[in-house]
């Protein structure tokens, strides 16, 4: 996924309105981290894999935001969790809360927000 796969968000990413398309890339070859780019160059945001620092993380999606994104089964999606870098490994952090979901059929995105847990907007990043 180096080259860039085109990613096109259902609804625009919270705080981006104006932003809808994006470029994914991967960022190394273990396929854990990803940019997020929008192609005007005026946003970015750097995205992980979420079993590479939370083995457990297993987020459930709502029919709704399954309907929303045309999923038929687990096997469509790629989740990504949206990271905050620190000044450190060890200060960057992972936002649980509201995990971006690709359908890899068609390239369709949506950030959800997960209702009924407990899960971090800032997780620390697992060693």
């Amino acid at each position: 996924m180096s080259d860039g796969r085109q990613v096109r968000f259902v609804t625009p990413l919270p705080g981006l309105p104006r932003h809808t398309d994006y470029v994914l890339r991967g960022l190394e070859a273990s396929g854990t981290l990803f940019s997020l780019e929008s192609p005007d160059d005026e946003v970015s945001l750097l995205l992980a894999a979420p079993w590479a620092f939370f083995p457990d993380y297993a987020p459930v999606l709502s029919d709704e935001d399954v309907d929303l994104l045309g999923l038929h089964g687990a096997e469509d999606a790629l989740l990504f969790v949206v990271l905050t870098p620190g000044e450190s490994a060890a200060a960057s952090t992972a936002n649980l809360l509201a995990p971006v979901v690709l359908n890899q059929r068609d390239g369709s995105a949506l950030q959800v927000l997960l209702t009924g847990t407990d899960h971090p907007v800032r997780a620390p990043l697992a060693a």
